[in-house]
Parts: structure tokens; sequence; C-alpha cells
């Protein structure tokens, strides 16, 4: 696989900082690319890294671009192409200082270095085929990760379990593809290769298996960014009252005055291992304003991007006016209704508004949000509610909108060929169906993609990976 022509990468050797940036106890600086060796080497005082093994650590010195020494510092070789890069790369862990960090990267790049773009080091192991594209996207989120889940899945994913299971896929749509073919060869000499009874038993296990895969996305989406929960309900019911208690911060802006939050407000908290987007909206009334009738808009949105609805009602007023428009639009969502105010009012009257207007076995908890009375005891509703699967080390389930996409594509497209053998289509038309899915899977892995989408994947990157 050619760097320069699928990846627009240059063969040049290149160097940045990978740790975090800052003032630290130590720093790593990462050099790849075919002169690493040669340009270390000329400011490294130790053992030739010319004597060097592979996979070795050594300590010794760095000198600057004048000569002078630099730093004492632990240098670690991996020779190509048996590196993260699949080229020869050398780690330089230093002092922590910034200074030099800084004058470290200068010297490397006066010596022939040029300084790494974001991404560029797990870009350049893709084009090697260190990684296909999804273990190379996982890298990303295992940087990234803010739960034990998060990161099961992510390093899963980056060991190869997705990328075997791709794998499996790919070559079931090859056979199918493959007895199609023959078909359409040998269709003028009466010859069979395939029972079509069969065939279609291979198109619906090939589906099923795409299915699986595109279905775990919600989890999965929800395991990466946070399970969304919309809190919603009338003005001043106090959702964003809610929202601080659930977060244990000031987040929202509190107010008396109606109407007071115009956008919606989110942020995440870690709740029994799951981590949770609560998304503050706008109260849902009727309103002339137009800022604010564009608020309740966005509420509506947060409503359908939500998997789960917690609608908060005033327990002193009691006004259930709006739950039917609320209920129709929450469309079977996870639903959570909550008495709030119970500090104002411990008759809950509330509940008797309630009854006949909630489907049959929807929670209801009363609090006081203000004084986080229960707080807890909603916590752990939420969390019982949203229900996530446990995640082990081996799970596979997808994270990626992008691969989301894919794999839908990929569905519709194994549909069609399924719906093309019972109603006895040609073999030709089946074949552009089967060679449309394998396109799509092929995007997932990096198989068939463009430089396009390389570069808005590994623009996301930190530099330094």
């Amino acid at each position: 696989m050619n760097i320069t022509e699928l990846t627009g990468l240059t063969g040049d050797t290149i160097c940045a900082v990978s740790t975090p940036q800052g003032r630290g106890g130590i720093a790593v600086i990462r050099v790849s690319g075919p002169q690493a060796l040669e340009i270390v080497q000329r400011h490294w005082q130790g053992k030739p890294l010319a004597d060097m093994h592979s996979h070795t650590v050594h300590l010794g010195r760095l000198t600057d671009t004048a000569g002078d020494i630099l730093d004492q510092a632990v240098l670690t070789l991996f020779r190509s192409p048996n590196s993260f890069t699949g080229e020869d790369v050398v780690e330089l862990a230093c002092h922590g200082s910034t200074w030099i960090q800084q004058q470290l990267v200068q010297t490397l790049i006066d010596a022939g270095c040029r300084h790494a773009t974001a991404g560029e080091f797990t870009r350049r192991a893709f084009a090697n085929s260190r990684l296909d594209l999804s273990q190379a996207e996982a890298v990303a989120d295992i940087i990234e990760a803010q739960s034990r889940a998060a990161h099961h899945v992510a390093m899963s994913q980056m060991r190869g379990r997705y990328s075997d299971e791709l794998k499996e896929l790919r070559d079931k749509l090859l056979h199918f593809t493959s007895l199609i073919e023959l078909e359409l060869d040998f269709s003028e000499e009466d010859v069979t290769f395939a029972d079509r009874n069969e065939v279609t038993v291979l198109a619906h296990d090939i589906h099923a298996l795409i299915s699986r895969l595109a279905d775990s996305y919600h989890d999965g989406n929800a395991i990466r960014n946070g399970m969304p929960v919309a809190i919603v309900g009338q003005t001043n019911a106090g959702k964003s009252t809610l929202l601080n208690a659930l977060l244990g911060d000031d987040r929202a802006l509190v107010s008396d005055i109606h109407g007071t939050t115009r956008d919606t407000i989110e942020d995440t908290v870690m709740m029994g291992g799951t981590l949770f987007r609560f998304i503050d909206t706008a109260g849902l009334r009727q309103s002339s304003d137009t800022v604010e009738q564009m608020g309740i808009e966005r509420t509506w949105q947060a409503i359908d991007k939500a998997s789960i609805v917690l609608w908060v009602v005033d327990v002193t007023s009691a006004d259930t006016s709006m739950i039917h428009d609320i209920l129709v639009r929450c469309n079977g969502k996870a639903f959570i209704t909550i008495l709030n105010k119970t500090d104002l009012d411990d008759d809950f009257a509330a509940r008797s508004e309630l009854n006949g207007l909630l489907p049959e076995g929807t929670p209801v908890v009363a609090i006081s949000a203000k004084s986080a009375n229960d707080i807890e005891a909603l916590r752990s509703l939420i969390v019982k509610t949203a229900a996530l699967p446990q995640v082990g080390s081996d799970a596979v389930i997808v994270t990626n909108a992008r691969h989301y996409q894919a794999l839908t594509h990929a569905r519709d497209a194994i549909g069609r060929a399924i719906n093309g053998l019972e109603s006895g289509l040609s073999g030709d038309l089946l074949d552009q169906d089967i060679r449309e899915c394998l396109h799509w899977i092929g995007e997932i892995t990096g198989e068939i993609t463009t430089d396009t989408i390389l570069s808005e994947i590994f623009s996301h990157f930190c530099i330094g990976k």
C-alpha cells in the first residue's frame, strides 16, 4: 500500500510531542520515517542507534542544534516494519519542561524532520497496513474514552474484534457474489452451481449479521458520547434546578421568571458506571416571543434525539396541558415523570391530575430539586431505565456514526438482493446489489476510501498520535 498514492502523505520523516501540552514530569517526542534513526543519531550521546535492537530502551543525552547538552533522556527504538507506524520509530522521553520540549522538536526539524500533522502517525499506520481504518479510529476513541464501557469497546475495536466481524461479513459477501457470477458465466450452459434457496439462506445470514452490528449503534453511541436525557416541562417547573442537582454543579441559570431558558444546555455526568448527557430545554408553552419560539422548537428536537425523557411537573400548579403532545413526540421512548417542588407542597396533588394521562407503568418520582431531596433515588431510576448492556473487553458494538451510516446502506443493499432472489431477479442485477454491499463494508475498513474521508477522520486526532 503506497502512502503517497493512497493517503496523500509524503514519505519524509516526521516528529511531534506525543504527551499532552504543558509541563509535567516527562514528555515523549515521537519520530517516524525513513531517516528517523539517522536524524536522532546526530543529537544522541549514548549507544549508537545502529547497534540497538528493535524494542529496546537506552539511557543517554540529547544535544541541541549548537551541540550543547539539552537533556538526559531515555530512547526507545522500534525498527520497521514492527512499529506502530510500520516505519522506523524513535521515542525520546525527556524531562517535561515546555522549553526542553520546544527545543528538542526544533532541533529535530533543523536536522531534517517535518512537524507531524494531526493524526499523522496513526494515518501512516493505516497506510502501511498496520491497522485497518476502523482500528485506526479506535485509537482516537481510546484517548477520548470517558467510561470503562467506552474503553472496553474501543480496546476491542483496536485489537481487531470488530475487524474480524467485518472480515467474516466480507467473506460471506464474496462467496455470495462468486456463486452469482458463476451462474452468469455459465447461464447458457444449463449448469447450476448453487440452489437459489441456498443462496437466499446465505443472504439472510448476511442481513442478520449486518443488522446486529447496525442495531448495536444505539447503545454504542450512548456508551461513547453519553446516554442523551432530555429534561422537559413547562416554564418554571424547575428543569434548570434539576439539571444542576443531577450534575452537582450550578451549570444552568435559575430564575423564577418564566421563559428564562431560551436554548438547550448540555452537560455530562457519570452515574452507575454509565455516562449520561443531560439536556436542559426551554419551557413548553404558547408564546409570541420569536426567540422563545426558537428555543421551544429546539426542545422538541431534543426530545426527538433523547433516549430518556424526564418530564418535570411543578406540583404547586400541576399544569398537564402539554402532556399529550409530549407523549406523542416521545413515541415509545423511556419516559419518567418527575413531581418537583415537593418542599412547597407535600400533598402531591399533581398525582391525581396525572391519573389516566400517563401510559400504564410510567415511573413517577416526587422530588425537590432545590433541596436535592430524593435526587439519589432519581439517579438510580435513570441508571436502571438506561439499561445499557454490560460491556466486556471483547465486546463488538458500533460506536461510530460513519460506520453506522455505512452499515445502514449495506443492509439496504442486501435487503434488495433478498427481495430480488425471492422474486426471481436475474443474476446480473443481484450482483450489483452485492457489490454495493461490499462497497459499504469496505468503506468502514478503509479498503474503499478517498483522501477526503481520510482527511476528515484524522483531522480530529491530536498531534503526536
